[in-house]
């Protein structure tokens, strides 16, 4: 069963001048605001960012394939040090909508009459895309396993005093044996 698609959703794209005429095609120029909840656990396009899609839709016997570019702003947190990140993504759309279910598969794109849902290609394409550990910089020292300090700021003579367990509890006789020695 085919969910009908609502016409003011914003990645909901009309195909009506195409026809169902093979070889006509038409290029276009979008601004559309990021979905919700477009990301990894580190990182992700912000609710409502500006996406910017180049795109060409073009129809063909068994549908409109759709092909082009999106850019779009990512957020996140560095997974080393946890410092905030943010750059931008480019990734690269193609899906071919098919005119019935008569000629897709199950996993197929389906028009809606005229009009097709761009949303879950660019999410899929985005989600693909995203790097699972972004990183602040290429050379992020990350934190301090010890005592949670950015080792960046730590400075490199930065060290935490290792006692091994073995001897950690005759640790406090050379304290108490100290001060007997004082008396």
């Amino acid at each position: 069963m085919t969910q009908h698609l609502d016409p003011r959703s914003p990645w909901v794209l009309s195909t009506h001048d195409l026809g169902k005429r093979p070889g006509t095609m038409r290029q276009t120029t979008l601004a559309l605001p990021a979905p919700v909840d477009l990301g990894v656990d580190m990182i992700g396009v912000p609710k409502d960012a500006e996406v910017e899609l180049e795109l060409r839709f073009e129809a063909v016997m068994e549908g409109v394939l759709v092909t082009g570019t999106a850019q779009a702003p990512l957020a996140g947190e560095c997974a080393r040090c946890l410092d905030p990140v943010s750059s931008e993504i480019e990734v690269d759309l193609q899906e071919l909508f098919f005119y019935s279910d008569e000629d897709a598969s199950e996993e197929d794109s389906l028009l809606d009459g005229e009009l097709l849902d761009l949303e879950p290609t660019f999410r899929d394409a985005v989600v693909l895309a995203l790097p699972l550990s972004p990183m602040c910089r290429e050379d992020c020292d990350g934190l301090c396993t010890e005592c949670g300090i950015k080792l960046a700021e730590a400075g490199a003579d930065h060290r935490h005093e290792k006692i091994d367990a073995r001897w950690a509890s005759l640790q406090g006789l050379v304290t108490e044996n100290d001060n007997d020695q004082e008396k």
